[in-house]
């Protein structure tokens, strides 16, 4: 069994030059507000090309979480918030024009979750919303097509791990980004849920967030560190997606929390003979 030497940073040199050090598998870019005026889009474009050239085509440019320190949850009403509704819009452009140009993915969140409910409670109803948001990720879907997936969250809307929830995710034909982590604490630290929605969500994920956790908050911890079942987990990765270590890490410039979970998963790869 394979298993992708995934990593993550920003387009600081910095970061990006420690990363690609290692010759990642797999590249995925953390963009913020500031790589999407003029000069930021430059940027990310010569720091797609640079990893195209030194390391890996499989890039994966992540969607940015804030806009002027509020998150860019795809349910903020339009009438509401203009300016975060046209930021989201246009950044998702933005990464989709790069994504078609350089071949590469972009990954969406379907929902975060720390200021969700507040939009929540702008729809008449939790059905409501989910319905937003489903309009919205069709649209996303319409633009991108194949070079883009859809992330789940640990809020009401767009999450894993419920039998109904996931099936009517799958109905859409989503291209899915599934974060282990955020499915574990949605559950409520529940293994059994998370192997069950790996599972079932396998054939339409394209990327893995692989993420450990004690099922509590939002940890990010690195594999081994958590609760989660890595040894019943690793067999039920889907073999064609890609994946990165998603950890946070003690120094932005050093990978070395992600290169420890790298170990960790091949380590247990070669005791479970995968």
């Amino acid at each position: 069994m394979h298993i992708d030497l995934g990593l993550k940073a920003s387009v600081a040199p910095e970061q990006l030059n420690n990363r690609l050090l290692y010759k990642p598998d797999v590249f995925e870019f953390f963009t913020s507000e500031e790589d999407f005026t003029a000069d930021g889009l430059k940027r990310l474009a010569a720091a797609i090309e640079k990893v195209k050239a030194t390391a890996t085509d499989k890039i994966v440019l992540h969607h940015p979480m804030r806009y002027q320190n509020e998150f860019t949850e795809i349910i903020a009403p339009q009438s509401t918030f203009p300016e975060l509704y046209y930021f989201i819009d246009k950044s998702t452009n933005d990464l989709l024009q790069l994504a078609f140009d350089y071949d590469v993915q972009v990954l969406v969140h379907g929902s975060y979750s720390r200021h969700t409910n507040n939009f929540i409670a702008l729809y008449p109803n939790l059905n409501s919303a989910q319905q937003a948001a489903f309009s919205r990720l069709d649209k996303f879907t319409a633009l991108g097509q194949e070079h883009i997936m859809f992330e789940n969250s640990i809020s009401p809307i767009f999450y894993y791990g419920e039998k109904q929830e996931d099936r009517s995710i799958l109905a859409r034909n989503y291209r899915l980004a599934f974060d282990t982590s955020h499915c574990f604490i949605k559950q409520n630290g529940s293994n059994k849920d998370l192997l069950a929605s790996l599972k079932r969500l396998r054939s339409q994920i394209v990327h893995y967030h692989l993420v450990d956790s004690m099922g509590k908050k939002h940890d990010s911890l690195p594999l081994g560190k958590g609760n989660i079942d890595w040894k019943n987990v690793l067999p039920l990765l889907n073999p064609n997606a890609t994946s990165i270590y998603e950890i946070v890490l003690k120094d932005q410039t050093d990978a070395t929390e992600q290169l420890q979970s790298h170990e960790y998963l091949l380590n247990l790869a070669n005791k479970l003979h995968l």
